[in-house]
């Protein structure tokens, strides 16, 4: 199911963004949906999970595969990882 039309954010209902995938990933769809939402309770959770399971100060949004339709967190290390690749 392909998703052309930017969707909301199940976590925090914000319009979510066209986001880049770097080249030569393992994603088929030209563009991923992502919410980059700083406020989104699903990326400030992922701080202090991230930290207690896994030892390491990082968190994840959410993101939708375009062309899949498919939800998978986007592993993130800063506030501004990942958003050069948004696209307008």
């Amino acid at each position: 199911m392909k998703i052309r039309e930017a969707p909301r954010c199940p976590h925090c209902g914000v319009e979510m963004k066209k986001w880049r995938p770097p080249l030569n990933s393992t994603w088929s769809a030209p563009f991923n949906w992502v919410c980059f939402n700083d406020e989104c309770p699903y990326f400030v959770r992922g701080w202090d999970h991230t930290l207690k399971t896994q030892g390491v100060k990082a968190s994840y949004r959410h993101m939708i595969d375009a062309d899949t339709g498919v939800a998978s967190p986007l592993p993130c290390w800063s506030y501004d990882a990942h958003k050069d690749q948004i696209i307008e």
